[in-house]
């Protein structure tokens, strides 16, 4: 991979300028923010785990407290792993939740570990949605509508706990979600941000409302069909819930503690809802009139997909009629300026992500007026992607097989990547 530019202009590269998030209260040093990835790499609650009574329930180890801490910077940010606010919400092994005290004194650990090295931490909050089987949870599988898995042959993505079996997601649908049901939901979330922040010491909360999952799955018409308040034919329905969970989540532990990431054009977990620009435009208007003191907003670029390639995700916008669409709208709406009470409230911050390396990454914040990019896939296997990105060093690859566990040896892949020392040369990432 190339170096980029020179170093000279690293330096002057505004990746490397300070940002103010969390309403003015965190001051990061740089804008280098880890994304959130799922590495499943928890330890189980109930090590006595049988086919007949399978622990369902991860906790944060060791090793996950050395992964952020190899990873952290002064006045870094990172963004979890995607972390389940309830047993009905995890969808994969190895994912340590918030709604266990285990799991909290656990990610207390994580977030020393992060602060000692003076970098700052917010929980990613996830809920699997629909994308999801009672094998896996115990538990119903929840979404806005009882909608079968629309391709009938595709399985879940772990085997049934102690099998080497691999059901069919369509074989399970899901159940639509009665509205006793979503407050349930939402004070899950609103349980888990309580004690992210005030038990296990986060720094802040950020909603996963992208990449097909529970938010999504409402703000998606295709997996929406529902006919009250919530239901998918309108705008405003579909946005309903991700809004009402923005608000409780601001009343649990104040609204510049809490974030949200959002994939408007994305179409992964099967993501096929219609009026994207509409829909996300609307969730964003009401998400800056109603709670302006956001911490910050991150979205994915709308021609990154996790399993498609550039060309694939270019002729699916171009089918929509969205061929030239970029996230300027969105970033416009955050900017403040367009506030229609005339409020003075600061912008926004607003964070980009979607593939960004150490080629393309550079003007980006300066030509598109975004606050922060994130780095996911080179942040595995270069912990210290930072400096490495600061001084033009070469980056390690990745390795994509070892990106999701949970496997008998958890550390290979994750927290054995070296740092740099000089000599060091970059070759090809495993695909």
């Amino acid at each position: 991979m190339a170096a980029g530019p020179p170093s000279n202009n690293r330096a002057q590269s505004k990746l490397f300028e300070p940002l103010k998030i969390a309403d003015g209260k965190i001051t990061l040093k740089h804008r280098v923010v880890l994304a959130p990835l799922t590495r499943n790499r928890g330890t189980p609650l109930n090590p006595d785990s049988t086919f007949e009574h399978p622990n369902r329930v991860w906790v944060p180890n060791d090793l996950i407290v050395e992964y952020y801490a190899q990873r952290a910077t002064d006045g870094g940010l990172l963004i979890s792993e995607a972390v389940p606010p309830s047993l009905e919400g995890n969808g994969m092994p190895g994912v340590p939740g918030l709604f266990v005290p285990e799991q909290i004194a656990g990610w207390k650990k994580v977030t020393d570990a992060v602060h000692a090295k003076g970098g700052f931490i917010y929980a990613q909050l996830w809920h699997s949605g629909r994308v999801n089987v009672p094998q896996m949870t115990g538990t119903p599988i929840l979404a806005p509508s009882s909608i079968p898995w629309e391709d009938p042959d595709e399985t879940f993505s772990y085997p049934i706990p102690h099998t080497d079996t691999r059901v069919r997601i369509a074989d399970y649908p899901p159940t639509a979600m009665s509205t006793a049901q979503i407050r349930s939901t939402i004070e899950d979330y609103c349980a888990a941000a309580r004690a992210a922040v005030g038990e296990a010491g986060f720094d802040g909360v950020e909603v996963h409302g992208a990449n097909g999952y529970l938010p999504e799955h409402f703000l998606s018409s295709n997996s929406n069909r529902r006919t009250d308040a919530y239901g998918g034919a309108t705008v405003e329905g579909r946005c309903r819930f991700p809004l009402e969970l923005m608000a409780a989540l601001a009343d649990a532990v104040g609204q510049e503690n809490v974030a949200i990431r959002l994939s408007p054009f994305g179409l992964f977990n099967q993501a096929r809802g219609d009026q994207r620009l509409e829909t996300w435009s609307h969730l964003c208007r009401e998400l800056r009139r109603a709670l302006p003191r956001l911490s910050y907003v991150s979205f994915i670029e709308p021609r990154f997909e996790q399993l498609l390639a550039a060309g694939e995700k270019d002729r699916f916008l171009a089918s929509w009629g969205l061929a030239d669409v970029d996230l300027a709208p969105f970033r416009a709406i955050f900017s403040g300026g367009g506030d229609s009470d005339g409020s003075a409230a600061r912008p926004t911050p607003f964070f980009s992500a979607g593939g960004f390396n150490d080629t393309n990454a550079w003007g980006v914040l300066e030509r598109t007026g975004y606050d922060a990019l994130l780095f996911g896939r080179w942040f595995t296997s270069n912990p210290d992607l930072v400096e490495r990105l600061r001084h033009g060093w070469p980056l390690r690859p990745y390795d994509r097989s070892r990106f999701y566990g949970p496997f008998e040896d958890n550390a290979v892949g994750y927290v054995d990547y070296p740092f740099y020392k000089e000599g060091d040369v970059s070759i090809p990432a495993k695909a």
